[in-house]
């Protein structure tokens, strides 16, 4: 089973002197889990703002969160050798991106133009392109070629506020082209700034070599893939397309079974396309998070809330398939479901900012400016089960931490098009600077 350094807190912070504060932010957006995590109804509104705000931190840790006079008279403030003003600014947790897949080779931009002659998304696969493709080019790279690819994203990633980000293998789909994704992601785990937490993905598509045999392939990442996968420690969860045309209800169903066994956290992308019943069988499995809901009917929704799935939503799909239907993230909230958002970052939607993804979460899914924010920092955190550690700015949490040349959280969706960031703090350090 994969894992994870543990998150000590740490006890006695008022004997600590800071080593670098943030203060007088406009908005201070704490994120603080007094309101619960994940938050669902109307608490997805709450962001525990601070005006005035400040921020002490100590190494990798927030030590003090409050009013900027109080921050003045409760440490020695001239003697802090590094300050932030953020004065008219928003000063945010670092986004959370529960749901990408950037490891990878080759581009496909050539499809928007059968997208734009009405192809579509599983007409595009099965004319050789869409993950196919992907996979094809993947399996050929080095594996220093996919570091170096996945670096590039994440660069941009973090230049747009993420600081912490769940991916996916799945471009290879084969025992060791599998292995050989993981270990990019295990490298750039080592040597980025950001925290990466993998994924297995088998599961994403058929391979070609497998055409009319999908079940042998099921048996293939269930006898073969998974035991090797956690042997070599190199995932926490595992993950399934269920999709009609792709995997089964009942291939999916054993897939996540075995993962679970051999200590795998089972989540899910469901019903992007076609209702399937997906998010049924997400309840039923109790799975962490279910990604896309596009088309999830109403009881597998209402099984969903009884089992305490995380609803992670993607609007750059839809937005890139040029499709008018999102998922319903306002049902969603009424029945009490959490929200999480993700880039989906892939060869298909490829974008790293989540700033764009808030803007279409709030334009197209109807979110208020608040429920995106929640859903991009604590919600998200919940859905990669590590809320205890960042995902809000509490005293004793990672100093994971997004200043933006922005008034207020507002600004966020309603200027697009454009970095809002000012800095990323990571860890406590500044790894962003414009």
């Amino acid at each position: 089973m994969y894992v994870a350094s543990t998150y000590v807190k740490k006890e006695m912070f008022s004997e600590s002197e800071p080593d670098l504060v943030i203060f007088h932010a406009n908005e201070l957006v704490t994120m603080n889990t007094a309101f619960g995590a994940p938050r669902i109804g109307e608490d997805m509104s709450e962001l525990a703002i601070i005006h005035d705000g400040a921020l002490a931190i100590k190494d990798d840790i927030i030590i003090y969160v409050g009013h900027t006079d109080e921050l003045m008279s409760k440490f020695t403030f001239g003697e802090i050798p590094r300050k932030i003003d953020a004065s008219n600014k928003l000063v945010t947790p670092g986004f959370v991106d529960p749901h990408t897949h950037i490891i990878f080779d080759g581009t496909r931009e050539n499809e928007l133009s059968m997208k734009l002659n009405g192809k579509s998304y599983l007409e595009i696969l099965k004319e050789g392109g869409g993950i196919l493709k992907t996979v094809r080019e993947t399996r050929n790279a080095p594996l220093e070629k996919l570091v170096e690819n996945g670096k590039k994203i994440l660069d941009r990633m973090m230049s747009y506020g993420t600081t912490t980000l769940e991916t996916k293998s799945g471009y290879g789909l084969t025992t060791e082209s599998e292995i050989k994704i993981l270990k990019a992601i295990k490298i750039l785990n080592d040597l980025h700034p950001l925290d990466i937490v993998p994924t297995f993905l088998g599961a994403h598509a058929i391979p070609i070599e497998y055409e009319n045999r999908a079940d042998e392939y099921v048996d293939l990442i269930i006898s073969e893939m998974i035991p090797r996968i956690v042997k070599k420690n190199l995932a926490k969860f595992c993950d399934v397309f269920c999709e009609k045309g792709i995997f089964s209800i009942k291939q999916s169903r054993k897939i996540l079974k075995t993962a679970k066994r051999y200590g795998l956290i089972p989540q899910i992308h469901i019903d992007e396309i076609v209702d399937t019943n997906g998010a049924q069988l997400a309840a039923e499995m109790n799975v962490i998070q279910a990604g896309h809901l596009l088309k999830s009917n109403l009881n597998g929704l209402k099984a969903m809330v009884q089992a305490n799935v995380i609803a992670t939503l993607l609007p750059g799909t839809p937005f890139c398939l040029m499709s008018n239907e999102y998922a319903p993230a306002r049902k969603m909230i009424d029945l009490g479901i959490p929200i999480a958002l993700a880039t989906d970052l892939n060869p298909n939607c490829w974008t790293e900012s989540m700033q764009m993804i808030i803007t279409l979460a709030c334009y197209n899914m109807r979110l208020s400016p608040s429920e995106a924010l929640v859903a991009s920092t604590i919600n998200s955190a919940c859905a990669l089960q590590m809320q205890d550690e960042i995902g809000s700015l509490e005293v004793g949490k990672k100093a994971d931490i997004i200043i933006f040349d922005a008034p207020n959280h507002n600004f966020l969706p309603y200027q697009f098009g454009v970095n809002l960031v000012s800095k990323v703090i990571k860890n406590g350090n500044i790894v962003v600077d414009n």
